[in-house]
């Protein structure tokens, strides 16, 4: 039934994402840190957490203490669409590998074919593990090309290793006058 239920819903996103080509604007594309994505889907993954007041099938003690789920979705943020969810009880890991794996294939199935040749993937802390980042290099091939972006929490013990750097090991990445540059041309 699942598999039927997807294979719906990819129809219907095709033909829906079709007429959001054709509209005035156009499909909408983002723009991040200063650079339109014209070409780009981008698929953010994250997991939260759902209490339950009662003992619901699957429900389990959470990380934060408390007693529920913790599902892991995809969305598309061009468009704010659920593209997946993979429905977890509570104890459920934030960083389970397959989990991620799983739900970001599940994810891609929902892009139409043709929108699938530039992905920017975006993940919190939740999926900085080293064979989610190798799974994520592995989605490249000769006709897509994949980017990822995955966040992880700093420690003090992160915060004492960059205060320990010297000055010279830092370098400015964007000076204000680019940053305003690209900030002109994005609106423009």
């Amino acid at each position: 039934m699942t598999a039927k239920i997807a294979k719906v819903r990819r129809r219907i996103r095709r033909h829906v994402w079709t007429l959001l080509h054709l509209r005035p604007g156009g499909f909408p594309y983002l723009t991040v840190a200063g650079r339109h994505l014209k070409g780009w889907i981008v698929v953010d993954l994250d997991a939260t957490v759902i209490t339950s007041a009662s003992k619901k099938e699957k429900a389990a003690p959470t990380f934060k203490g408390t007693f529920g789920f913790h599902p892991l979705g995809a969305w598309c943020a061009n468009t704010g669409e659920s593209l997946a969810m993979h429905l977890r009880p509570g104890n459920a890991g934030a960083n389970t590998v397959d989990d991620h794996v799983r739900v970001l294939a599940d994810a891609l199935d929902q892009v139409p074919g043709s929108a699938r040749a530039k992905l920017l993937i975006r993940i919190d802390g939740a999926g900085a593990t080293h064979e989610l980042l190798k799974h994520l290099e592995a989605l490249n091939t000769t006709r897509r090309t994949v980017r990822y972006t995955v966040g992880w929490k700093i420690t003090s013990a992160d915060e004492a290793a960059i205060a320990r750097l010297p000055e010279s090991a830092w370098e400015t990445a964007l000076t204000r006058t680019e940053v305003s540059r690209r900030a002109t041309r994005s609106r423009s």
